[in-house]
């Protein structure tokens, strides 16, 4: 079962073989064609492909259901579907048997090579297993940390010299992190460690704490395929990231807050995730070497947790993050979080925090898709208030980047392009 949820469902090689199947049914439906049957199908798929049209029209500029805008090819992907759907629909009435039976095989075709397009655009469900929101990560195994392991001087490139044990490639898996302290009904955390970390006699190495989006899962293949590239370039260097789960099985959007509603996530993250850390990690144990992360919802956790614990996170980075806590709803979470208590929730405002503070030894990495216009807003003013109060702050805007796959994977390159040096990785 495991084998199958592991199965690729994005890619090149996985849209050609799906674009030859559901073109073949596409094809397969026109066969004999009479002059009333090429009119009846094609008067189907443009009425079909123009509601289509209409309905994704409604979702993105209308309803805005995704809160983000949806790219070309998405657009492509929805209005071909329901035009192939609406010729297969036709092909029901006053036709031979046959092409009734192709029709029937044909709808959940077509349904499904329109998914997998969409999902390949959007570029974050690499499996089936992410597309369904099941992990298909084992288990990692981890050793002790050495207690009498020591700290290097200086920055760790100059120091660290490749045993002969040291693999190419770091691994990834799952750990189950306990809510000793705060309780909250969290999924296994996504785990990385670098080559260096799997050697007999490791280093001490930088921590990175990532929480994904919402909906989302704590899957580390992103971050451990950023790293995987970075520490092949640094003698096997790369922090050891923890993928935190800051909205738990439900997929709440829970504000990353401590709330009667959601759970004590604020605590979660920021008091059992890493005890945690320092009972089972080689990691390094000042705040320059510790970075808090997140992508789209993870992403304002990330920063708020930054100001809030300044003493803990010494840097920071926000992927297409939102500007505060439930931006997306804030009239309902004004109602159900904070009982309509407005000052209570500007309080919980990043930019906020940071009126009257300074930060000055915090670097903070603030990416996001050009074409994303909501969170673009959002990052600029939210980098904008982190420089004013002192923090090194880095703007990127990923050129032609939506809000999903693309975005994601290069606000992490750009984040660690940033940390490796003031994290003693790379000069």
């Amino acid at each position: 079962m495991n084998e199958l949820l592991k199965l690729e469902i994005s890619g090149p090689v996985v849209m050609a073989i799906a674009g030859v199947i559901g073109v073949g049914f596409f094809l397969l439906l026109f066969l004999r064609p009479s002059a009333r049957w090429a009119l009846t199908a094609a008067t189907a798929i443009v009425v079909a492909g123009l509601i289509g049209w209409l309905t994704v029209w409604l979702v993105e500029d209308v309803l805005d259901v995704f809160h983000v805008g949806l790219t070309p090819r998405v657009w492509f992907w929805a209005i071909a579907c329901f035009a192939a759907l609406g010729l297969a629909v036709v092909s029901f009435r006053n036709n031979p048997r046959w092409r009734k039976v192709v029709a029937a095989a044909s709808i959940p075709v077509f349904v499904l090579v329109a998914a997998l397009g969409i999902n390949t655009e959007f570029g974050l469900n690499k499996t089936l297993g992410s597309a369904l929101g099941i992990s298909t990560e084992d288990a990692i195994q981890l050793a002790k940390p050495d207690p009498d392991a020591s700290t290097p001087a200086g920055p760790l490139w100059q120091s660290w010299k490749p045993p002969a044990d040291q693999p190419a490639k770091g691994e990834a898996g799952t750990q189950v992190i306990p809510a000793t302290v705060s309780g909250f009904n969290a999924r296994p955390a996504g785990i990385y460690l670098p080559p260096a970390a799997l050697t007999a006699h490791p280093p001490k190495l930088p921590l990175f704490v990532l929480m994904m989006g919402q909906p989302g899962l704590p899957d580390p293949q992103y971050v451990s395929a950023a790293l995987d590239e970075f520490a092949a370039k640094n003698n096997g260097l790369a922090p050891i990231a923890i993928v935190a789960d800051q909205i738990g099985p439900d997929q709440d959007d829970t504000l990353c807050l401590d709330t009667a509603k959601y759970g004590n996530v604020e605590k979660y993250i920021n008091v059992d995730v890493v005890n945690w850390a320092k009972a089972n990690l080689n990691i390094l144990p000042d705040r320059e070497h510790w970075t808090i992360a997140g992508y789209s919802n993870g992403g304002q956790c990330a920063i708020s947790f930054a100001v809030k614990y300044p003493e803990m996170w010494g840097n920071v980075v926000d992927i297409s993050g939102e500007e505060f806590p439930g931006a997306e709803d804030p009239a309902g979470n004004l109602a159900t979080i904070f009982n309509g208590n407005q000052g209570a929730y500007d309080a919980q405002k990043p930019i906020n925090i940071m009126k009257g503070k300074q930060f000055p030894n915090t670097t903070a990495v603030f990416t996001v898709g050009s074409d994303d216009a909501t969170y673009v807003a959002a990052a600029k003013a939210v980098s904008a208030a982190a420089r004013d109060a002192g923090m090194t702050v880095t703007y990127y805007e990923v050129p032609n980047g939506g809000h999903v796959g693309l975005a994601l994977n290069a606000g992490l390159s750009k984040g660690f392009e940033v940390l490796y040096p003031r994290l003693g990785l790379s000069r």
